[in-house]
């Protein structure tokens, strides 16, 4: 089952079929029973046709905030090796793909998130720059993981490499993340199996390509999870993006117009633009 946030309300899908009601988003979200609530309120309700869902907003409730997990694939400790390698900041990457304690990093508030077909920004005091397509996790607020959605990290490279204290600049400012198409929703793990793959063109010609495998994710979802709700409590619940598997090479850089499309099995695409 998906579910999909536009400006007319949520819009249900299952079977290929689509529903619409006007529930409070953050409420309707953050409910460790959504599956079943979703399931009884589509009884009630009449079907629609797809035209609901060409107006979608991201998948994120106004009070909630998206948080990010770094090196948890080992591509992506690699590439973090190499950008900060003349910075003296290699060292720090390498310990903690091994650490007991992951990399955990406040990512975005919701204003600064955009959605499917949105624009998503590069700084302008920013030399390198790229996409990171990951899983997202969606948790209610007692941690448990009701959906997943896919998540486009924007990243500078560049600022990062040249100082990891850098970090939270590199990462975020205004459209820095985009979220979408939808919330897959399930009471089951996905499989570990579940590809993700990026496409970037640039003017009709594809500059970048990659795909990476779940399973390549070096700690569990629920560790993840676990990392983020230590010492934080979330009352609407978060959305967690869970890490890049693919890393553009250091001869790649985003450039305004560039269309990246993130595709995620079972959940959908994720389209958008450099602006």
């Amino acid at each position: 089952m998906k579910l999909y946030k536009t400006k007319t309300g949520i819009v249900i899908e299952k079977d290929n079929k689509f529903y619409s009601c006007n529930e409070n988003w953050d409420s309707f979200i953050n409910d460790d029973n959504i599956l079943q609530k979703a399931e009884n309120l589509i009884s009630e309700l009449n079907q629609r046709d797809k035209t609901l869902i060409e107006d979608l907003l991201p998948p994120v409730g106004c009070h909630q905030e998206l948080w990010a997990c770094g090196v948890t694939y080992l591509r992506s400790k690699v590439g973090r090796q190499e950008e900060s390698k003349a910075a003296g900041g290699a060292d720090f990457y390498g310990k903690v793909y091994e650490a007991e304690r992951p990399e955990v990093f406040f990512k975005s508030t919701p204003h600064r998130i955009v959605g499917h077909h949105a624009l998503v920004r590069i700084r302008k005091d920013s030399t390198w720059d790229v996409p990171e397509p990951e899983l997202t996790l969606v948790v209610t607020s007692s941690g448990k993981i009701i959906g997943y959605t896919i998540g486009n990290d924007m990243s500078s490279r560049s600022i990062e490499g040249e100082n990891p204290l850098y970090l939270p600049q590199a990462k975020t400012y205004d459209g820095c993340a985009a979220l979408g198409p939808c919330i897959y929703i399930t009471d089951k793990p996905l499989d570990s199996k579940t590809m993700i793959s990026i496409e970037i063109n640039r003017e009709n010609l594809k500059v970048f390509e990659g795909s990476v495998a779940i399973s390549q994710i070096k700690r569990t979802l629920q560790e993840l999870v676990f990392f983020v709700y230590r010492e934080c409590s979330f009352p609407h619940g978060c959305l967690i993006m869970t890490g890049t598997g693919i890393v553009p090479g250091s001869n790649f850089t985003l450039k305004s117009g560039d269309e990246i499309k993130i595709f995620i099995d079972g959940i959908g695409e994720l389209i958008n633009k450099v602006g």
